[in-house]
Order: C-alpha cells, then sequence, then structure tokens
C-alpha cells in the first residue's frame, strides 16, 4: 500500500492500480478517521452487527442486512481500514440497524477495529487456514477474529438472600446481558419504573418499539418512613433520573431511592465507592442501595460501633428506642421488638476484562463487605448484587488487553486468568464494605410518615470510639 507520488498518474490507469491507490489512500487516512468514527459511534443508538471470520463475511453480511433491511453500500466488500470508518459514518441517527464487515490482513488489526466498531452483536463466520498466510496459525487467528466478541459487554448477577427482586436478574443469569441502565427504587413503585424504564429505553432507540427489552430493576422496602400506598414514583420519573445522570462525584445518603432506607437502625440510602487494582491496571467501582442490619451489630473497620453507641458509649440511647428500623418482609413494625431485617443492592462495575461466569463471582464478593459492616443476611432480608464489564479492558492509551477465545455471551470468557481474580476479588469486598459506609456517613436525620424519624450516624461519636480503638492516624 505504499507508492510514491510520481506513479500516481500510471497507476490510475489501470483497474488494479487504482485499487492500490484506494488501499493506500484507506491505510494512511485510518489514523486520522478512526477516532472520528469512534465518537460517532458513541452517539449512535443503532445496534451494530459487526461480521468477522476467514471465510463467507461478504455472504454473511449481505444476508443479514436484507433481512434486516438494512441498505447495501458499494463499499460493503472493503472491509478494512478506513472503510470500516466510511460504513459507520454511513449510519443515520435514527437507524435501527447497521451491519458491517470486517476484515484483517496481518496481527494486532483486529482489536482497534473492534474498539471503533462497538459492535451489539458480533458474528464470526468461520476460523479456517484462509488466513494462514497473513496471520500464521489457526491460533493466532482465532485470537485476532475473538477481538469482537471482547468487546461486547458482559454482566453477572448473584443473590446472598433473596426476599427481594431484581427485573432481569434470570436475563443477567442466562445470557450475561443488561439491556437497560440500573434502575433503584422502592418495593411499590417496580412496576412504575419498569414502565418507565421501558419507554425510556423506546425514546432512545425506536427498535424497542418491535422488540423487547428487559430492564433491571431493582429495589428495596423503605415502607417505614415512606407511605407505600399509594406509590410516590411515577412511570415518567424513570426517564428524568436517566436525562438528568451526569458523570463524576456521586450524590451519596439519603438521595434518590435512598431518601427512605434505614442501615443498622440510622438513616441510610446510596452509598459509593472504588479501588484501583494495580496488578490489572483495573479499576472496580461499588454502589449500594443500603437498608439492612439490626443497629448492634453495626461494625467500623472491626469496632463493634452500633453495640457501642446503643448500649454503652458514654449511655448514648440507640437509634432504635425510639423507633423501629426497616422490617423484615411480612413482620410488624412496633415496639414489642426491634425488626432486624431489610435489603441492599450492590452494583459492581469494572474495566477489568472479565466474562460472565467471573463477573457472577465477583458480584458474590459485595456480601462480603456486607458481612464486614456487621450484615447476616437475616431470613427477610433481600441482598442482590449485580456485576458488570462494559466491553474489554483498555491499558493507558485506550488499547485492550490481550483477547480471548470466541465464545456465546454465556460461555464468553474473560481475558483475566481465573487464578489472578484475587485482586479484584478482595478490591470488591473493600468497597462493597466503604460504600455502605459511605451511605451511612452521608445521610442526614429524615422524618417520613405517621411522624417517623431516623437519625443519621452520629459523626463526633463515631470517630472517638475508632480513635479509643486506635483506627485513626495508623
Amino acid at each position: 500500500m505504499r507508492f510514491r507520488i510520481r506513479d500516481l498518474p500510471a497507476m490510475l490507469r489501470t483497474p488494479a492500480g487504482r485499487m492500490h491507490v484506494r488501499q493506500g489512500i484507506a491505510f494512511r487516512s485510518w489514523p486520522l478517521l478512526s477516532p472520528l468514527a469512534r465518537m460517532y459511534r458513541r452517539m449512535l443508538k443503532t445496534r451494530v452487527i459487526a461480521v468477522v471470520g476467514s471465510f463467507g463475511k461478504s455472504t454473511t453480511t449481505r444476508a443479514i442486512a436484507a433481512a434486516l433491511g438494512v441498505p447495501e453500500h458499494s463499499s460493503m466488500l472493503s472491509n478494512s481500514w478506513s472503510w470500516i470508518a466510511f460504513a459507520l459514518f454511513r449510519i443515520r441517527p435514527g437507524q435501527r440497524h447497521a451491519v458491517i464487515e470486517v476484515g484483517i490482513s496481518k496481527p494486532g488489526l483486529m482489536k482497534g477495529y473492534a474498539r471503533t466498531v462497538g459492535p451489539d452483536v458480533a458474528v464470526v463466520t468461520a476460523i479456517g487456514s484462509e488466513h494462514h498466510v497473513s496471520l500464521g496459525t489457526l491460533e493466532v487467528t482465532r485470537a485476532e477474529k475473538s477481538w469482537m466478541l471482547q468487546v461486547l459487554p458482559a454482566s453477572g448477577a448473584a443473590v446472598l438472600n433473596g426476599a427481594g427482586e431484581m427485573t432481569g436478574f434470570l436475563q443477567v443469569s442466562e445470557w450475561g446481558v443488561i439491556e437497560t441502565p440500573v434502575y433503584l427504587t422502592s418495593t411499590m413503585a417496580v412496576g412504575r419504573v419498569f414502565d418507565g424504564a421501558v419507554a425510556a429505553a423506546a425514546a432512545a432507540d425506536p427498535a424497542v418499539r418491535d422488540q423487547v427489552v428487559i430492564p433491571v430493576v431493582a429495589e428495596c422496602d423503605d415502607s417505614w418512613l415512606n407511605e407505600p400506598i399509594p406509590v410516590q414514583v411515577e412511570a415518567d420519573d424513570a426517564g428524568r433520573a436517566l436525562a438528568a445522570a451526569t458523570g463524576g462525584p456521586i450524590a451519596q445518603g439519603a438521595v434518590g431511592a435512598g431518601t427512605g432506607m434505614i442501615c443498622f437502625g440510622w438513616k441510610g440510602g446510596i452509598g459509593s465507592s472504588s479501588r484501583v487494582v494495580e496488578e490489572l491496571r483495573a479499576t472496580v467501582g461499588v454502589l449500594v442501595l443500603a437498608n439492612f442490619g439490626a443497629w448492634e451489630d453495626l461494625r467500623v473497620d472491626g469496632v463493634p460501633v452500633g453495640r457501642l453507641l446503643g448500649a454503652g458509649g458514654g449511655g448514648r440511647p440507640g437509634p432504635e428506642d425510639e423507633h423501629a428500623a426497616a422490617a423484615p418482609r411480612g413482620d410488624a413494625h412496633g415496639s414489642e421488638g426491634r425488626p432486624p431485617a431489610g435489603s441492599c443492592i450492590a452494583v459492581v462495575a469494572t474495566d477489568a476484562p472479565l466474562g460472565t461466569a467471573q463477573l457472577e463471582r465477583v458480584a458474590r464478593r459485595a456480601g462480603l463487605g456486607l458481612a464486614r459492616t456487621g450484615s447476616v443476611a437475616h431470613h427477610g432480608s433481600g441482598e442482590i448484587f449485580l456485576a458488570f464489564a462494559p466491553g474489554r479492558a483498555r491499558d493507558g492509551t485506550g488499547e485492550a488487553r490481550s483477547p480471548g477465545r470466541p465464545g456465546t455471551a454465556r460461555e464468553r470468557p474473560g481475558t483475566v486468568s481465573d487464578r489472578d481474580l484475587d485482586p479484584i476479588f478482595a478490591a470488591t469486598v473493600d468497597a462493597a464494605e466503604e460504600a455502605v459506609l459511605n451511605a451511612l456517613w452521608a445521610a442526614e436525620d429524615t422524618s417520613g410518615r405517621d411522624g417517623r424519624s431516623v437519625r443519621a450516624l452520629p459523626h463526633d461519636d463515631v470517630v472517638d470510639l475508632l480513635t479509643t480503638h486506635r483506627r485513626l492516624g495508623r
């Protein structure tokens, strides 16, 4: 694909020469066009199907395009370098589907193509000997083609105690796929938020109107502070929350779905924390909706803060001496006993290149973080955890790391060996523990139905206890 400018007139006189010139221009313009194509791809709501393989790509691409009613363009056979960018640029806003054929001529190209295309569906037609001249071996060919599979989102879910609800849980467990943002709400509002999530998905992608989408909506019971009937949440609130979502620091404490939540008898709610996993150059973040636990079980860095605040601690009364906290489903709220249960939803996100089975294992570790704070997963409590990775991990330059082998969504492995998961597990446990404590620390005194109120965790008293037990300044 290299040629001298003085040879250009002669080359343009023959079909082979013109093709060589086209390929040279496509090759040289790729570094400029690929970042623009990636930016444009992120703006699109179109479901993109990428077709790769050793042979049969063009036939398969045409068949899928015909079945979906996608117009075929003249450069469909030009499946590398800047022609991939041009294929993305041809996608119009509002277009429901697009099919892009992707080919390579040497190792190392597919990861850049996959990063640019960002497919929702990847089709591998066949892996054969056709690429041995350019790629060398069948194993190298397989690894290169699998990059399109590695960029597909993966997720996993786990349950510590199942007295709760997370819609879409079965689909996540079966397919390893999340189709919508994760919505958090109160128990009785699940139906309305589900309806609103469907409407928001349909507004963002018209294709949803002719297909099926299963939103992920998770709940905790806030009925001690929040009157469950009539339901306070409207379906449109889901769309408004989605439209208002931004990057940056996360509001924590008694906000959003956390407004009516109670944790260890004190005011709970939304909490978040993250850890950097240096060994894998990855980050793990955990967000919790904390609404669980008996007040005497609360522990901070191993210190029995709940028991010391409630029964000792200079005669300070426990937060539930005046009011009972969140009760287990079906249990009565009253002064005769202190109900210990509630629920907790934990959402774990990581940019580590993990597969579905690995993410299920990561999700389970959130329960160990809850246990560090004092949770015992009471009978009436619903601890449900979700972990996801929004595609393959990237290094400091934005490039992906080593690919795995092709497979289905359920079978698709990560590119991190199972033997190397321990740092991810440790980060998840640490972040889940801190997320719960952050929810408690950020919450404020809150009043609710029937004159009830729940106090926030007393910061000064907790700091005094941690200082006494030599947990601060270590």
